[in-house]
């Protein structure tokens, strides 16, 4: 059920042909971001996509009142920013890196040429916009009908399976800082934190630090609604 809230474009470069594969590697561009460095902002006109290379970066939108709610958290292996190369429109929220990552720039020209060429790669693509744009609208909904005690347990849910997919280690720690997982949760922060610590009392979660760890999954699904 959780898959529901997780975009499915994190394996769509190694599941492209050799020669796909090395279309893109001969265009792309690879820059390092620091922690907290802006890679695009919302409201500006896209010049091309982007691949995560190594790292974690956040989608994110500003309301009027400046609160940042955070949309979505991409992963080592997932593309993003071409929503708004193929709807010819600019950027609808911004991406934010954070932690230290390296990000594969692929420029509009040669993004467009590339999905000329490649038949796999644009199904492939608009697949996996057809299903973003289906997470998208589930998180809404998510957002807007339920407790912020059931968002809390699905954002930790969410937050699991992107730790995992990128950790080979057996315990999977989610190391987000406070402040984005309140403006994953839709929340205060002092509200997450009794939320939290009420997880821990009820043994759902172990807390050191910032770093998280869940250990009754089946609980905080059903607590989440799913």
């Amino acid at each position: 059920m959780i898959s529901k809230f997780i975009f499915n474009n994190q394996y769509l470069f190694e599941e492209l042909s050799t020669y796909d594969k090395e279309m893109l590697q001969k265009v792309m561009q690879v820059k390092n971001y620091r922690k907290n460095e802006a890679i695009f902002t919302e409201g500006t006109i896209p010049n091309g996509i982007f691949y995560l290379k190594e790292g974690k970066v956040k989608k994110y939108k500003v309301d009027n009142d400046g609160r940042e709610h955070i949309i979505y958290i991409y992963n080592a292996g997932e593309f993003f920013g071409y929503s708004a190369i193929l709807s010819d429109y600019s950027y609808g929220d911004t991406t934010q890196a954070i932690e230290s990552s390296v990000v594969a720039f692929i420029p509009k020209e040669d993004f467009l040429h590339i999905l000329e060429q490649s038949k796999v790669f644009s199904k492939f693509l608009l697949k996996s916009l057809s299903h973003e744009f289906s997470v998208m609208a589930n998180l809404m909904t998510v957002l807007s009908q339920r407790t912020v005690r059931e968002r809390a347990a699905l954002s930790l849910l969410i937050l699991h399976n992107k730790y995992r997919s990128s950790n080979k280690a057996e315990t999977v720690l989610i190391t987000l800082s406070r402040v984005d997982l309140a403006n994953m949760v839709g929340t205060a922060r002092e509200t997450l934190a009794r939320i939290l610590h009420d997880f821990r009392d009820e043994q759902l979660i172990v807390m050191e630090g910032r770093k998280i760890e869940l250990k009754d999954i089946e609980r905080l699904t059903r607590i989440a609604n799913l």
